[in-house]
């Protein structure tokens, strides 16, 4: 799901490639626009630019096109748009039968955009097997803060006898999520995050989240690879303006039953 189990580090998962990468990729300077998506590199699979910057006219304009930035420390701002996409269809959702009796037991108080700070804190700094460092620097906390604040970037929270014990983060452009990041600190409680932001998502008439990189995991969960062409594309019938997506609401919201 959104997206850090799936992204993992770039410093580790690409160091031997970048060097030449970077000898070849656009760089962006802040009136640069992005190259088309067809100049992104097949090794590493994706890069497309580096530079620019991660102010809320830059996201918004990468999100459209699907385009995510994704970096470590001490990298530069590199964008990507890898080949093929996972996403997720709403409709396509598949809850496990454990899954579902964790829904349904409500073991778990479901809560929209009420501790956005604290979630993108712990998708950054809780540890997770195999993977060393996080992708989600100062400036990326910084940058997803300021798209919370106008209306793009939700936090959906799992909390139980008042402690935060999971969630996810990502951001809504016109009818499509945007997955970035989960954790948890309770078994399931990142799972049981991701089946209330389907329920919420189908209420409000959005049918495809993006989960970006492709992971059996992911693929586990009901989501699949399609090719970046045709998530583009998707992308333009689904999108029509910049504007704030409507719906969102702070507070509680029923668990799916």
């Amino acid at each position: 799901m959104p997206c850090e189990t799936s992204r993992g580090n770039p410093r580790s998962s690409h160091d031997a490639s970048l060097a030449f990468a970077f000898t070849v990729i656009a760089w962006l300077d802040a009136r640069s626009s992005f190259p088309p998506l067809d100049a992104a590199l097949a090794e590493p699979n994706g890069l497309l630019a580096a530079g620019g910057d991660l102010s809320p006219a830059r996201l918004i304009d990468a999100y459209r096109r699907g385009i995510f930035p994704w970096y470590s420390d001490g990298q530069p701002l590199l964008w990507w748009s890898p080949d093929p996409r996972m996403v997720l269809y709403v409709g396509e959702f598949r809850m496990s039968r454990s899954l579902a009796k964790r829904v349904k037991r409500r073991e778990f108080e479901i809560r929209v955009d009420t501790a956005f700070d604290a979630v993108i804190d712990a998708c950054a700094s809780v540890p997770r097997g195999g993977q060393a460092g996080t992708w989600i620097t100062r400036e990326m906390i910084a940058a997803y803060r300021r798209m919370h604040r106008l209306g793009y970037a939700h936090s959906i929270e799992a909390w139980r006898d008042g402690e935060l014990a999971g969630g996810l983060y990502g951001l809504a452009l016109g009818k499509v999520f945007f997955g970035e990041s989960m954790f948890a600190r309770a078994t399931d409680a990142s799972k049981v995050c991701l089946a209330a932001l389907v329920a919420l998502l189908q209420q409000l008439g959005v049918g495809l989240i993006d989960c970006q990189q492709e992971t059996g995991h992911l693929a586990s969960l009901g989501a699949r690879a399609i090719p970046r062409r045709e998530f583009a594309r998707e992308l333009g019938e689904l999108i029509h303006s910049n504007a704030v997506p409507a719906g969102w609401k702070a507070g509680p919201i029923p668990e799916q039953r």
